[in-house]
Formats: structure tokens, C-alpha cells, sequence
């Protein structure tokens, strides 16, 4: 078993992790935590790495599965468009944006319930069939191999996985102005390059 955190359009190496598994559960018992990939994912734009954060309501010490979306303000509006301007001159955007656009026309309450519709439609589009659960109670964060739900954080290096973060592992549209930028949301390698490879 591999344990994860939700992850709004988590980053490559998330799924890379989780191919792995033998069995994915996804933590849905744990206090919300601001500044990491629970409310966030990292896009590639014109002007460098861009954060696309979901504003959420935070009440103090709520599991991650109470946690309620700020749909006051236009973010669904505004992570579209970023994805439109990132990505719409990539291999795979017409292929895929339908799917990832169908998330944004309708409300989403709560931010697991919108973390794990990404994480479904991401295994959509990759076709991949992996054997996944949610959580059935709070473990404490153990230092084992298995538990990734802090290791795979935006502030920390991404964890290593065989071969596919390295440089030029796939093209990426603005990689003339940056360079390989690895460890993107999953939505950067499928645009650019379509599904994950064995």
C-alpha cells in the first residue's frame, strides 16, 4: 500500500508513485494543510511556473474532507483560462481539455471532493486501472516508504522516481524559455505529451 494525500491535479511524480502501488489509498481523515498540493497544483506558462491555488474557507483544526471551496471568488474561471493560454498550442490539448474542462462547469462544495474528480479524470486520461481507496481513519505520519502524504509538497524536493523527472524526459511548450521544469501538475504531461509511459 501506498498512502497519499489529496492533490488537486497533483504533480507527475504523484502518479508515478502511485503506478507503483500496489494499492493507492488517498488520506481523507488528516487536518487540512495550507501551502501544499491539497488546494494547488504548478502549471508551466508563458512567464515561468505558475501556482493555480482553489481558495478554501478555512475553519481551524477541520478534517481534509470538511474543508469547503471559496466559490465566492472566479477561480474556476481563472485556472481555465491559465490552462488555455499555457497549453493550448501543445500535442494533446485538444485531445484531453474536454475532460479537464467538464470539472470547471459545475460548483464543487468541498475541496476532496474536487481533488479526488481530478484525481479520477487524470486516470481517465492516462488509462491507467489502479486499485485505490480512501482512508478508514487518521494514522499517525509515519517515516516509512510508503507514506508520501508529506513528502510530495511544493516546498520540498520531489521525491525520486526512475528516470521520468529528469531533464527532457518530455517536450514541454515553453522549455525554450526555461528549460525542462520537472515535476509540473500531471495536466503539464498530458498536454504535452500524452499518457504516462510503462
Amino acid at each position: 500500500m501506498a498512502l497519499f494525500a489529496g492533490a488537486y491535479w497533483a504533480p507527475v511524480s504523484y502518479y508515478r508513485l502511485a503506478v507503483q502501488a500496489p494499492l493507492v489509498q488517498i488520506e481523507q481523515h488528516e487536518h487540512y494543510q495550507k501551502q501544499s498540493y491539497r488546494n494547488r497544483c504548478l502549471i508551466l506558462s508563458a512567464n515561468g511556473p505558475l501556482a493555480l491555488t482553489v481558495p478554501v474557507l478555512r475553519p481551524h483544526h477541520v478534517p481534509i474532507k470538511e474543508i469547503r471551496i471559496d466559490n465566492s471568488m472566479p477561480w474556476r474561471q481563472k485556472h481555465l483560462r491559465a490552462m488555455e493560454a499555457a497549453y493550448r498550442s501543445s500535442a494533446y490539448f485538444e485531445e484531453f481539455y474536454g475532460d479537464v474542462y467538464a470539472l470547471y462547469k459545475k460548483e464543487t462544495v468541498f475541496l476532496f471532493d474536487l481533488n479526488l474528480r481530478s484525481w479520477e479524470i487524470a486516470l481517465k486520461l492516462l488509462e491507467l486501472s489502479l486499485p485505490w481507496e480512501l482512508s478508514a481513519a487518521f494514522e499517525p505520519v509515519a517515516n516509512q516508504p510508503w507514506d508520501y502524504r508529506h513528502l510530495i509538497h511544493p516546498k520540498k524536493e520531489p521525491v525520486p522516481v526512475p528516470e521520468w523527472l529528469h531533464p527532457e524526459a518530455y517536450f514541454q511548450v515553453f522549455a525554450h524559455k526555461f528549460g525542462f521544469v520537472p515535476d509540473l501538475s500531471i495536466l503539464d504531461l498530458l498536454f504535452n505529451h500524452g499518457r504516462l509511459e510503462p
